[in-house]
């Protein structure tokens, strides 16, 4: 992979490492080490970080990352564990704002697109003179993606988009993507995020958008063992969001709209 050359994520001051991807682990013991290896694998010889965020599992996730970060072989990819409070968003939080990377990353534990996210990202870096934009997202709403959904999968996301755009006036098809973010920007928003759980990405690009980026989506392809799986979303869930939907309104409605000013291009 090209995209993580010398300075090809560098904006303003210098950053080390080149890109940090941060997983949160919960419940993930039988999918983690895996996960880990293929990152450190594909990253090979680049410099970039790896960081999981145990947050509240009952299972050995956070053993098995022990044991892994002691036995991790020193080399360009570092990895590292860390522990939040139970919640994905709380997780993310905890480990974007422990990132050192020019550019962060955003993922899930199994990987759910492979690596669609980030060969879309290094498309883009050529296509902006080896620049990226500042928030790419690998999103299952670009249509050129691969995603097969059930009847209640599909409703459920296009009845929780139109809740986005109603109450929030959102324009991303897939804020609950994987997110691949400017470093400096991302860790400049963590003390504005507050959402603990599934909601903490939507809030995320919410604040984006108000700063006047266009977050730039990019097609993936579901996994087969991802996409094999029912929805574990429900219709009492979806309205639990929405509900949500206007907490983030109020949370961050009455803020002055500000201007991204980071030397990336912003689309």
């Amino acid at each position: 992979m090209s995209l993580f050359g010398p300075c090809r994520y560098r904006i303003g001051a210098w950053v080390h490492p080149d890109l940090s991807v941060v997983i949160p682990a919960h419940n993930s013991a039988a999918v983690i080490e895996k996960t880990v290896r293929r990152l450190a694998d594909h990253l090979s010889g680049h410099d970039a970080e790896i960081i999981v965020v145990e947050n509240g599992s009952s299972d050995d996730t956070f053993a098995i990352c022990t044991r892994l970060a002691e036995d991790w072989s020193a080399g360009p990819v570092s990895f590292k564990v860390l522990q939040s409070s139970k919640g994905m968003g709380n997780a993310l939080r905890a480990g974007a704002g422990a990132s050192r990377g020019a550019h962060v990353l955003l993922t899930a534990d199994d990987l759910p697109f492979g690596f669609d996210d980030l060969d879309g990202a290094e498309k883009l870096a050529a296509e902006h003179e080896g620049r990226l934009p500042v928030v790419v997202i690998g999103s299952k709403a670009h249509p050129d993606s691969h995603v097969r959904r059930g009847a209640l999968r599909g409703t459920l996301t296009w009845g929780f988009a139109a809740l986005r755009r109603v109450i929030l006036g959102m324009r991303t098809g897939d804020p609950q993507g994987t997110v691949l973010m400017d470093g400096e920007l991302i860790r400049g928003l963590v003390p504005d995020l507050a959402e603990p759980g599934f909601l903490f990405t939507t809030e995320l690009v919410h604040l984006v958008e108000r700063l006047g980026i266009v977050p730039v989506e990019v097609p993936v392809r579901l996994s087969e063992d991802h996409d094999s799986h029912e929805t574990r979303i429900s219709r009492a869930d979806v309205l639990a969001m929405g509900m949500g939907l206007f907490r983030l309104r109020t949370r961050h409605g009455d803020r002055n709209r500000v201007v991204w000013s980071g030397s990336a291009p912003r689309s």
